[in-house]
């Protein structure tokens, strides 16, 4: 596909979604240094766009990982683009947070990007998803038994992210860049075919081609109407959803008449489509479907993430869980940032203490014995959990520093601790100990801030 016409066809399709900022505003591209990021930034250029570029290095690939980072280092400071970098330990949040590494790196990229939004001023994040992408996510999805919304493939946006490229193919992507005369680099794990949507592209999709050929633009225009099915699909629900539920606040708790509800012609897909969100799987609406046809089964409960679902006196009640998530995440006081599950900036520095905004609430300062623990974690609260409040004798109940500042058993359950070796140092936002105080004696400490 020619330069023009490659042009063309994105901003057409840009301008009938509303894609691109108006009057001049800024975007932040996802830019890997692959055909497709490398084509999405040249275009959004071209298209009059102030762009950003944000490169994410997973150390997933080894030194191809960091050929990929000195691609677009060069890519942009020949083009004169700010470029933002961020080097992430997939391996460490893999462990963290019990989940895959493609999850892990979605996660990642997704919570920097939003960072950088706000930080950058920029309107949107676009991402290089381009029409091959689009059929291959149908397929896997339709493989893994999904519903409507997942037939519906991606959607040109979605919240603050945008995908120009939709409406290309990876090859029309290729000759727009051969046109150019513009290089990219290849994610040699691309030519794999072990993961499954590798098999699809590298395999099955093209057989599909030569059997149908045309396959790819019949499939497009599926998946087009399954996104307006879905789309009218979800207006339904949402009506329904205000008929059936009684009170709902902004916590995403609700009450919900079970009469109502199963007046409805599919009660346990209504349920799941209403809870999805919350972390409720379509097995659990449909066991409490069933618990309320079955009579209401008083006091039966599900769990899903950080909801609780109660089936009392004719109600289904979705409310916050009030249980404490008894973790402890271990904490690194060597230096450096932590992001995970709060964002702590931890540095050694030489010198007397000076204030340097040491509040004891967000900034605090430790003696460099510290270090000498063998365990340091940061928790949620446990019963019977005691501090030692710097600037004061003895010590004192976390439960009573919790009363006295008036917080609600919700609030309670969010706050973390920092411990060490048994010891509570500091109630995050609250309230730090006086062990192990910076002495007037002392050259050095540790001082950690909660961003």
């Amino acid at each position: 596909m020619e330069n023009i016409e490659f042009k063309e066809k994105v901003a057409s399709y840009s301008q009938a979604h509303g894609l691109l900022p108006e009057g001049g505003g800024r975007m932040l591209v996802a830019l890997s240094g692959g055909a497709d990021s490398v084509a999405l930034l040249l275009v959004l250029e071209e298209l009059g766009v102030e762009v950003v570029a944000a490169h994410c290095n997973f150390h997933l690939r080894g030194a191809e990982s960091d050929r990929d980072e000195r691609f677009v280092l060069g890519l942009c400071a020949e083009r004169g683009v700010r470029l933002e970098v961020r080097d992430f330990d997939v391996e460490s949040y893999v462990r963290e947070r019990g989940v895959s590494v493609e999850m892990a790196c979605r996660e990642l990229r997704y919570e920097w990007f939003g960072e950088l939004l706000d930080e950058m001023d920029c309107e949107s994040v676009a991402v290089a998803h381009h029409r091959d992408d689009n059929i291959e996510t149908f397929f896997l999805n339709a493989l893994r038994g999904t519903g409507i919304a997942g037939l519906a493939g991606m959607r040109p946006s979605n919240g603050k992210v945008v995908r120009p490229l939709l409406c290309v193919t990876r090859m029309e992507i290729e000759e727009y860049l051969a046109s150019r005369g513009q290089t990219y680099v290849t994610d040699s794990t691309n030519l794999e075919s072990e993961v499954k949507r590798n098999k699809l592209r590298n395999r099955v999709l093209p057989i599909l081609e030569t059997e149908f050929p045309g396959c790819r633009s019949t499939l497009e225009r599926t998946v087009a109407n399954v996104r307006e099915c879905n789309e009218l699909y979800a207006d339904g629900v949402e009506l329904m959803r205000q008929i059936v539920c009684d009170e709902e606040n902004e916590q995403g708790e609700m009450v919900i008449d079970t009469d109502c509800l199963m007046s409805m012609s599919h009660p346990a897909m209504l349920l799941f489509e209403m809870l999805k969100g919350h972390g409720f799987k379509k097995a659990q609406c449909e066991a409490a479907v069933g618990d309320v046809a079955d009579g209401g089964s008083v006091g039966n409960r599900y769990d899903a993430r950080r909801y609780r679902l109660h089936i009392y006196r004719g109600k289904i009640k979705v409310l916050l869980s009030e249980d404490v998530p008894d973790e402890e995440i271990a904490v690194d006081l060597s230096g450096g940032e932590m992001e995970f599950p709060v964002r702590l900036k931890i540095a050694d520095v030489e010198g007397r203490l000076a204030d340097g905004g040491i509040d004891g609430k967000h900034v605090i300062a430790l003696s460099e014995d510290v270090k000498r623990c063998e365990k340091v974690v940061l928790r949620h609260r446990r019963d019977g959990d005691r501090i030692a409040p710097f600037g004061m004798r003895g010590t004192k109940l976390v439960s009573d520093l919790f009363t006295d500042l008036h917080m609600e058993e919700r609030e309670k359950n969010r706050v973390w601790l920092l411990e060490a070796d048994g010891e509570i140092l500091w109630v995050l936002g609250y309230r730090a100990s006086r062990h192990y105080a910076v002495k007037d004696t002392d050259r050095r400490y540790v001082r950690i801030e909660w961003r």
